[in-house]
């Protein structure tokens, strides 16, 4: 069963591109990495020539999987979205109210989530806890440590 995942124009601009990287750059380099262990002999002995069809086949599992990723692929509407609570594409300001430390999240698909640039997936126990949240109420969201509270301070979109 295939499960649809939401990007945003840039997420599924990405996704694309790389996909037609594998097909059209990476899936020829592997032919002829093939072709050029087959031509050095007897294929039973050819250690270079089984290494060359197994990184072919795992090349072509990658290829069909992201096939699949991006036939579920979605494009968010954002001129759907309610910019009062936090969803997808949401930048949410957040206080955790154990220690006063201020954060701030941008809400994003599981394939583009990045915490170094402060994207957090929607599938994260924090990204969960988060939507649907507006300004002013407290999400308790349960971690591995226990239970942390965050005060929503600020709903915003870019």
């Amino acid at each position: 069963m295939s499960t649809v995942s939401y990007y945003t124009a840039e997420g599924l601009k990405k996704l694309k591109d790389e996909l037609e990287h594998l097909k059209h750059v990476e899936r020829p380099k592997a032919s002829l990495a093939i072709a050029e262990a087959r031509d050095k002999g007897d294929l039973s002995e050819n250690a270079e020539y089984d290494a060359a069809k197994e990184a072919q086949g795992l090349l072509e599992m990658r290829i069909s999987k992201m096939e699949e990723i991006y036939a579920n692929a979605r494009l968010i509407d954002e001129s759907q979205l309610d910019l009062t609570k936090a969803l997808v594409l949401s930048n949410v300001k957040i206080k955790n109210q154990a220690n006063g430390m201020e954060m701030k999240y941008t809400l994003v698909a599981e394939s583009e989530a990045d915490l170094k640039t402060g994207k957090i997936s929607v599938t994260s126990p924090i990204g969960k806890g988060l939507l649907g949240k507006s300004v002013g109420d407290v999400a308790e969201i349960t971690v591995p440590n226990g239970v942390l509270k965050f005060e929503i301070l600020e709903v915003s979109r870019d």
